[in-house]
């Protein structure tokens, strides 16, 4: 068995260079340190290696008080398999041109570049959204489409995955945006493992529209409709009409509708559709079952209509979501 050499491991191991900037958020600069930074397989062997970058390197003050110390300059993106800008300036102040040139050259060399929440400014400035979708943070999203009207804004999404260019939505939705491109490079156990280290979930389905303006409400366990939430989870296999739920719930099929809107931010029916999605995506990564026994087992009937769904939905059939995130050793 020929030995594994030492250039053969680092060029297994994918870079990633993260841009900080002065007045950054704590928060966000540690989005991609904790999922890329301390990923490890099951050997406990690094998969990525990540640098933190700056336009000018030194200390950088951040929006918490304290300074960072970043040493490295923009010739961190240079051999970089992946670039990530974690946000921007609350102001949205144009990006200094050395920063723009670096993304076009590392996304023209072939680098994977992204921005999370406010950074997806800083890609729209570099061009490298024209003509692409994208989404950011919901604050941003009026002045996005007002400066970028060649880019086609998906404001109720976590993230956007186009590619070449990737960007996500404000906030927590780097969480999601960064999982997801580890799940894509190693697949959905390391996602999991990930999540499981964070202690957060390895794959939220939904959009940004039932975090805007819409507290989550505390209920409390004797609560009607929270005892009837609780009971669809546990039965998504199963048909779960509209009348029949409402009557579960001791309510009007008109007071449940407005009640659950209220406590979920979204209609039985997208609820329905949403977490039975999830459950057939952990079919599809744990098991061998049939598709047709997945479309079963996750309450969508049959096949045909498993397919319509993960095609509107996730863009992908379950077969090639199969193949593309079942757990294997990696």
């Amino acid at each position: 068995m020929p030995k594994v050499t030492s250039t053969a491991v680092k060029q297994a191991i994918k870079q990633v260079a993260v841009v900080a900037f002065d007045g950054i958020s704590p928060f966000h600069l540690s989005v991609p340190c904790l999922v890329f930074g301390e990923d490890r397989d099951v050997r406990g062997q690094a998969r990525y290696r990540l640098s933190v970058c700056a336009v000018t390197p030194g200390r950088l003050r951040t929006n918490a008080g304290f300074e960072l110390m970043v040493p490295l300059g923009l010739g961190g993106l240079r051999k970089a398999d992946i670039v990530l800008i974690p946000s921007w300036d609350t102001s949205l102040t144009p990006p200094p041109s050395a920063l723009l040139n670096a993304l076009k050259s590392a996304h023209a060399r072939g680098a994977q570049v992204v921005g999370l929440c406010l950074g997806a400014f800083v890609l729209a400035e570099a061009g490298l959204l024209d003509g692409r979708r994208a989404t950011t943070h919901w604050l941003g999203a009026a002045e996005f489409e007002r400066r970028y009207p060649a880019i086609e804004l998906q404001a109720d999404v976590l993230y956007v995955d186009d590619g070449s260019v990737v960007t996500s939505a404000g906030t927590a939705a780097g969480l999601d945006c960064c999982l997801h491109l580890l799940r894509q490079a190693f697949g959905a156990e390391a996602a999991n493992q990930a999540a499981r280290r964070m202690v957060v979930a390895p794959h939220r389905q939904g959009g940004q529209a039932q975090y805007i303006a819409q507290p989550v409400s505390v209920r409390p366990q004797r609560d009607k409709l929270g005892a009837v939430i609780e009971w669809m989870l546990a039965n998504l296999p199963h048909p779960q009409p509209l009348d029949a739920l409402a009557a579960r719930a001791a309510m009007s099929r008109r007071h449940f509708t407005r009640r659950f809107h209220e406590a979920t931010g979204t209609t039985v029916h997208a609820w329905l559709v949403q977490h039975r999605l999830a459950l057939a995506q952990r079919l599809l990564e744990d098991g061998d079952d049939a598709i047709e026994e997945v479309a079963a087992q996750s309450g969508f009937g049959g096949a045909v209509s498993l397919r319509q769904h993960f095609a509107s939905a996730l863009k992908v059939s379950p077969s090639a979501y199969r193949q593309q995130f079942r757990k294997v050793d990696r």
